[in-house]
C-alpha cells in the first residue's frame, strides 16, 4: 500500500502516548484519559478502539506465544498495519492514544503507522497511585489477567475464547477519584460521575506460559548480526539486563582504523535492533556499544 496519500491528513493528528511496565494498568485508565483529553480512539495491543467498540485490529492477547504477541502490538504484520492505517485516515480522527511498555515502543507503532511521533507521552506513574500499580502487578504475576478498554459484550462478541470477567469503574466528579466494582456492582451511593466498564482477558500466552528467549541465543543472534555488518569487528564482551520492558544490550568491541565511527556505530545499533525483533518479537530497550580499540593505528604508526 501506498501511505504517502495518507501523510497529509495524517499529520493532522495528535498522537498521544501512555507507557508504563507489562502490568502496572495502562488499559485499566487508558478510558479515562481519553476522556481527560477528548481523545477519540485508543490503539491499544493490536486494536482500535472507538467508544466502547472495537473498531478494527486483531488482538495481541489471542496470539499463542509472548513473542506472537509482541509482534502483533507493534505491528509487524503488513496487513495488519496496513487495514489499521487505511481506517484511521477514513475515521477521520483529530486524536489517538497508543499505549505500549515504553516510548520506544510507542514511537515504533506511530512510526509504522505513519502517524506523528507521540506528544505528549504520559507515564502510568503519573495517573495512577504506588498501591494501584502494584495491585496491577500483582494480578498479572499471579493470575496472568489483562485488561482490555471495552465492553465485555465486545469481547464476548469478538474473542470470547479469551474472556474472563468484567470491571465497572466508577469515576465521581465530586470526590474526584475511582471506585472499581466487579461484576456490576453499585456505585457509591450520592455520587455524580460516570461509569465505564472494562473486560478482563485471560491471553492464549498467558494460559500456556511466557515463552523468553535464553541469553546464550541472545548472545548468538546479536554476534551474528556484528558479523554479517562487518565481519572486521571485533567483539570483546557482551552483557544483557534485562526488565519487563524488554531487553538492554551492552557490547564492546574492536573496530578497525579508518571507520565513521558515529553514523556506523549507529548503523549497527539499528542493523542489531530491526534483526533481534524482526526474527524472535522481542522488544530490544536499547543498544549500547563501547568502542575499546580502533585496530590497525600500530601499522600507520610504523609507517
Amino acid at each position: 500500500m501506498d501511505f504517502s496519500k495518507f501523510l497529509t491528513k495524517f499529520k493532522k493528528i495528535t498522537v498521544y502516548a501512555l507507557v508504563g511496565e507489562s502490568g502496572t494498568g495502562k488499559s485499566f485508565k487508558a478510558k479515562l484519559l481519553a476522556q481527560k483529553y477528548g481523545i477519540e480512539a485508543i490503539i491499544d495491543d493490536g486494536l482500535l478502539i472507538e467508544d466502547d467498540k472495537i473498531i478494527t485490529g486483531k488482538s495481541a492477547k489471542t496470539a499463542d506465544t509472548y513473542m506472537g504477541a509482541v509482534r502483533v502490538a507493534v505491528f509487524d504484520d503488513k496487513e495488519h498495519r496496513e487495514q489499521m492505517a487505511e481506517t484511521i485516515h477514513d475515521k477521520g480522527y483529530k486524536k489517538i492514544l497508543l499505549i505500549g511498555t515504553s516510548e520506544k515502543m510507542v514511537q515504533k507503532i506511530a512510526a509504522r503507522l505513519q502517524l506523528p511521533a507521540p506528544s505528549p507521552v504520559i507515564k502510568i506513574e503519573d495517573i495512577a497511585t504506588r498501591e494501584e500499580i502494584d495491585k496491577a502487578i500483582r494480578s498479572r504475576q499471579i493470575e496472568g489477567k489483562h485488561v482490555i478498554p471495552v465492553p465485555a459484550i465486545e469481547i464476548k462478541r469478538n474473542y470470547s475464547q479469551i474472556f474472563y470477567d468484567s470491571i465497572k469503574i466508577f469515576w465521581s466528579d465530586k470526590k474526584a477519584k475511582f471506585l472499581s466494582r466487579k461484576n456490576g456492582g453499585a456505585a457509591a451511593a450520592g455520587a455524580k460521575g460516570t461509569v465505564f466498564e472494562k473486560s478482563v482477558v485471560r491471553p492464549e500466552f498467558s494460559k500456556k506460559g511466557r515463552v523468553s528467549i535464553s541469553e546464550a541465543a541472545l548472545t548468538q543472534m546479536a554476534m551474528h548480526c556484528v558479523n554479517e555488518f562487518d565481519e572486521n569487528i571485533r567483539v570483546k564482551k557482551f552483557t544483557i539486563k534485562t526488565n519487563s520492558r524488554g531487553y538492554r544490550l551492552i557490547i564492546t568491541i574492536d573496530v578497525p582504523f579508518g571507520k565513521q565511527l558515529t553514523g556506523e556505530v549507529y548503523k549497527l545499533q539499528q542493523y542489531i535492533i530491526d534483526n533481534i525483533e524482526k526474527f524472535t518479537g522481542i522488544l530490544i530497550e536499547e543498544v549500547s556499544i563501547i568502542i575499546d580499540k580502533i585496530t590497525g593505528t600500530d601499522k600507520i604508526r610504523r609507517k
